[in-house]
C-alpha cells in the first residue's frame, strides 16, 4: 500500500464542503435577486416545463406553503415564477429545492434566458415531430398493404416491422410528454401529460401484444400518428405563445447591451449595461440607443422615440432634455448623465409592466385555476369508468374498451381553459403597449372593461403637463435661489412652470422641506417658514393678505413678508374635447375633480363639455367623492396626475395616469399612457372591452369543446387519432381567437386635428 494513497474524507469534511457549496449557491441566488429591503428579496426563476394551468396551480400552491415565501406568481407565457421571500425566515436555496421537489427544472432568470430556452425547446420539438412524421408515413404504407388483404404471414411480418419502427419512434418522439409526466408523478402530482403519455403507451402496448400473439389487428399506425398530431399541436401552441409574448421580447431588442463611459480623463471605456449607475457620464454616438434613462448635458441631436410614443416622426433634443432608455440617437454625438439604472429605466419598467399582464388573479383566472385543479383526477376517473362500462357492454372484450378509454384520455383538454385568460391578456397588453399605454397591474384590463364612470383631474390631465408663466406680481430676484430650490422639489405642473421661468441654480439650504398634497411646499429658511403653492394657503403666513386671489395660479411667501404671485397659462391636451365627446357617446358618467378654484374648473368643464365638476377638492374630499360614486354601484376610472391624486387613484376601481405624472402617481395607477393625447383613454377602454369579450369566447370554446368531445369519446364515436387532432385544435383555436385583439378597431378613428376642425374647436389657452 502506497503512503501517497488518498485519504477518505470524513463525514464532517463532507458536511463542511456541502455547507460551503450551499452558502455559495445562496450568495449567487441573492445576488441575482432584487433586494427589497428588510431582508426581503424578489427572485425570478425560468421554468421551461410549465405549460398549463395545472402547472401554475401546483407551483403557486407548493411554494406558497413554504415558510420564507411571502408571495408567488407564475407567468405562463413568459415561463417564469416570481417569488418574494424573507431571508429572515429561511434560505432562498430552499425555494429552489422546493421547485425541484415539485418536479420542475428551473434556473435563475436573465434577459436572454427565456429566448435561449425556448429556441432549444422548439428545436427539440421540431426534431421529435419530424421523426414521428417520417415513422408514421412508413408505418402507414405497411398498414395499407395489410388493409388491402395481405396473407396472414405477410400481415404478421408487416406488423413486426411496424413495431420495430414504432417502438424507438415513440421512445424518442414521446420524450416531451414522458419526461413531464415522470417528473409530475415523482413529485406525487398529476398534469396533462400524464394521461397523454398513458394513452400513447397503452396504444403501443396493445399493438405489441397483438403482434406477438398473432392478433388480427395492430395499432402501431394509430399510436405513432397519434403522437405525430399531438406533437403538431404542442409545437404550434408553443409558436403561438411565443408570438403572443412578442412585445416583451421586442423590448430586449431595444436594449443596448452596453454603454460608453466617459472617464475623468475624457477617455472612453466600454461598460456593461448592468454596471451603469446613476450619475455616470456616458457618450451616445449616432446610430446607438440610450442604454438607460439619461439627461443630455452636451450636444443636440434628432432622436427616434417611436418605442415610447408609437409615432415614427423624429424629435429634436438638446442640452437639459431627459431621454428614455431605448431611444435611438440619429444625427449627432451626445454626452449624457445616467439618471437611472437599467432595471429602473423606461425599458425596465415596460418589461415589468408587460410581464405582469397575465399574472393578475381576476375572476376568470380564479375560475380557470379551480377547474384546472380537478382536471387530471377527473380525466383518469372518466377513462376508468369508460373502460369498465365498455367491458360490461361488450361482454368483456377489452380491445374496444381500452381503445375507447384511450380516446377519453386524450380528448379532454385543459390547455384551452388554461390559455383562455393569460394569452388574451398578454395580447391585449401588447396592443396597448404598441399604442403608448403601459399596464402596471395584471387585472387592469378586466377591471377597465367594467367601468361606467370616469373622473378626471384637471391640471396635467385634461390640460398639458407643460404650462408656462405669463405674468408675475411682486417678484423680487433676490429670492430666486430660494424659490428655485422649492420649485425643483415640487411635482405640480405650475411649480415646473416657475422652475423653467427662474434663471438660477437653486442651491439654497432649507430645513424641514415638506410637500402638502393639494396645497404646496413648506420649508424653514433662516428660522422662518416659507411656502410655495396654493395662493390662499401661502397667504396664511404672508404680511399682505389680499382679498381676491382668484387671478393667481401659484404663490410664494416668507413668513411675515409680502407674497409673490405667478399666473400660469396652460392649454388643453390634444384630443381633450374630442375624447370627451367620444366618451359621452358611450353613456359613461363623466366628472371633473380638481383642487383649483371654481372659475378655473368651470371654464375647463365648459370647454371640454363635462357638466358635472367639483372644485377646491382636497385629496380627502376627492376620495369621499369617489366613494360616493362607488356607493351608487358604479365602477370608477380615475384619471389623475400629481402626488395629490395618488390616494384617489388607489381608491378607484381602476386608474390611469399620463407619463408626466409624479412618481407617486405612477406607482398608484394601474395604467400609464406616454402620449400627450387623451385619446389613450377611449383606446384603452375599447381594448379592454374587446379583451373581455375574447376571454368570454375562449371560455365558451373551451367548455363547449369538453362538453361535446368527452361524451362522444365515451360513447365510442371518436378514435384516439381524431381525439389527438381535436385536443390540439381546441387550444390552437383559443390562442388564434385571442389574436383577434390585434385587429380589433379601437379608439378615435379620425385624427384629432381633423375632428377638432369639424367641431369648430381649436386648442385653447386659459389662465389657471
Amino acid at each position: 500500500m502506497s503512503c501517497c494513497a488518498a485519504t477518505a474524507a470524513s463525514p464532517e469534511q463532507i458536511a463542511e464542503t456541502k455547507s460551503r457549496l450551499d452558502r455559495l449557491e445562496e450568495e449567487r441566488l441573492r445576488s441575482a435577486s432584487v433586494d427589497l429591503g428588510d431582508g426581503r428579496y424578489k427572485t425570478d426563476f425560468i421554468v421551461p416545463d410549465m405549460h398549463c394551468a395545472g402547472c401554475i396551480g401546483a407551483i403557486e400552491r407548493g411554494l406558497a406553503s413554504h415558510a420564507p415565501v411571502q408571495q408567488v406568481r407564475a407567468n405562463l407565457s413568459m415561463k417564469t415564477v416570481s417569488v418574494i421571500w424573507n431571508a429572515k425566515r429561511g434560505d432562498g436555496l430552499k425555494i429552489a429545492e422546493k421547485l425541484e421537489q415539485l418536479g420542475f427544472e428551473h434556473h435563475l432568470s436573465g434577459n436572454n434566458d427565456l429566448a435561449n430556452t425556448e429556441t432549444s425547446a422548439s428545436k427539440s420539438l421540431l426534431l421529435a415531430l419530424a421523426v414521428a412524421g417520417f415513422a408514421a408515413a412508413n408505418i402507414m404504407l405497411l398498414s395499407v398493404s395489410v388493409w388491402s388483404g395481405a396473407d396472414e404471414e405477410t400481415a404478421i411480418l408487416f406488423h413486426l416491422i411496424s413495431g420495430l419502427i414504432a417502438v424507438p419512434t415513440v421512445a424518442f418522439s414521446g420524450q416531451p410528454f414522458f419526461k413531464s409526466a415522470l417528473k409530475a408523478l415523482s413529485a406525487k402530482r398529476l398534469n396533462m401529460d400524464v394521461p397523454i403519455s398513458l394513452a400513447v403507451l397503452l396504444a403501443l402496448g396493445m399493438s405489441i401484444y397483438e403482434s406477438l400473439t398473432g392478433g388480427e389487428e395492430a395499432y402501431f399506425d394509430a399510436s405513432v400518428t397519434l403522437l405525430f398530431f399531438l406533437l403538431i399541436g404542442k409545437y404550434l401552441d408553443q409558436l403561438m405563445r411565443q408570438k403572443a409574448r412578442g412585445a416583451v421580447e421586442r423590448l430586449h431588442t431595444l436594449s443596448a447591451k452596453d454603454g460608453v463611459l466617459v472617464g475623468s480623463d475624457e477617455e472612453l471605456h466600454q461598460i456593461p449595461l448592468a454596471d451603469i449607475k446613476t450619475g455616470m457620464r456616458l457618450r451616445i454616438f449616432p446610430g446607438e440607443r440610450f442604454p438607460v434613462n439619461a439627461k443630455i448635458i452636451r450636444g443636440n441631436s434628432n432622436l427616434d422615440r417611436s418605442h415610447v410614443t408609437g409615432e415614427s416622426e423624429q424629435v429634436e433634443a438638446c442640452t437639459g432634455d431627459t431621454v428614455e432608455a431605448g431611444t435611438l440617437n440619429l444625427t449627432s454625438v451626445l454626452d449624457v448623465t445616467a439618471i437611472a439604472t437599467a432595471e429602473d429605466s423606461f425599458l425596465g419598467e415596460m418589461r415589468q409592466m408587460m410581464e405582469v399582464a397575465e399574472q393578475g388573479r381576476g375572476n376568470y383566472v380564479r375560475v380557470a385555476d379551480r377547474m384546472a385543479q380537478i382536471y387530471a383526477p377527473a380525466v383518469h376517473l372518466l377513462a376508468l369508468l369508460t373502460f369498465v362500462a365498455w367491458m360490461f357492454v361488450t361482454g368483456g372484450d377489452w380491445h374496444p374498451s381500452l381503445y375507447t378509454a384511450i380516446a377519453v384520455l386524450i380528448i379532454t383538454c385543459p390547455c384551452a381553459l388554461g390559455l383562455a385568460v393569460p394569452v388574451a391578456h398578454v395580447i391585449g397588453a401588447n396592443r396597448l403597449m404598441r399604442n403608448g399605454i403601459l399596464m402596471r397591474d395584471g387585472t387592469a384590463l378586466e377591471r377597465l372593461a367594467e367601468v361606467d364612470s370616469i373622473i378626471f383631474d384637471k391640471t396635467g390631465t385634461l390640460t398639458t403637463a407643460s404650462p408656462a408663466v405669463v405674468s408675475v406680481h411682486g417678484y423680487d430676484e433676490s429670492i430666486s435661489e430660494l424659490l428655485k430650490t422649492l420649485a425643483v422639489n415640487s411635482s405640480h405642473p405650475c411649480s415646473k412652470a416657475v422652475d423653467k421661468f427662474l434663471d438660477s441654480s437653486g442651491n439654497t439650504d432649507v430645513a424641514q422641506l415638506t410637500e402638502h398634497p393639494g396645497l404646496g411646499l413648506e420649508a424653514v429658511f433662516e428660522g422662518k417658514t416659507v411656502r410655495f403653492g396654493k395662493p390662499e394657503w401661502v397667504a396664511e403666513i404672508s404680511a399682505d393678505r389680499e382679498a381676491d386671489l382668484e387671478t393667481y395660479s401659484i404663490s410664494f411667501a416668507v413668513e411675515g413678508s409680502a407674497p409673490f404671485h405667478f399666473i400660469v397659462s396652460d392649454s388643453l391636451r390634444e384630443d381633450a374635447v374630442v375624447t370627451v365627446e367620444n366618451l359621452t357617446g358611450r353613456n359613461l358618467q363623466l366628472e371633473i375633480l380638481s383642487g383649483d378654484r371654481f372659475s378655473k374648473v368651470s371654464e375647463i368643464a365648459r370647454k371640454v363639455g363635462i357638466d358635472r365638476f367639483f372644485s377646491g377638492q382636497a385629496p380627502a374630499e376627492k376620495i369621499d367623492r369617489i366613494n360616493a360614486v362607488k356607493l351608487q354601484g358604479r365602477k370608477v376610472l380615475m384619471i389623475g396626475d400629481g402626488i395629490n391624486d395618488a390616494p384617489s387613484l388607489a381608491a378607484s376601481h381602476v386608474s390611469m395616469v399620463p407619463a408626466s405624472a409624479s412618481d407617486v402617481g405612477r406607482q398608484s395607477a394601474d395604467l400609464v399612457f406616454v402620449r400627450e393625447s387623451l385619446g389613450a383613454v377611449p383606446f384603452a377602454l375599447d381594448i379592454s372591452s374587446v379583451t373581455a369579450r375574447i376571454v368570454r369566447q375562449n371560455f365558451g370554446i373551451a367548455i363547449a369543446y369538453n362538453c361535446i368531445a368527452v361524451p362522444l369519446a365515451m360513447l365510442g364515436h371518436v378514435t384516439p387519432l381524431v381525439a389527438a387532432i381535436a385536443m390540439s385544435a381546441s387550444s390552437i383555436v383559443v390562442v388564434a381567437n385571442s389574436f383577434r385583439i390585434n385587429v380589433a378597431k379601437a379608439g378615435i378613428e379620425k385624427p384629432a386635428k381633423q375632428l377638432a376642425e369639424e367641431n369648430g374647436e381649436a386648442q385653447m389657452e386659459f389662465v389657471q
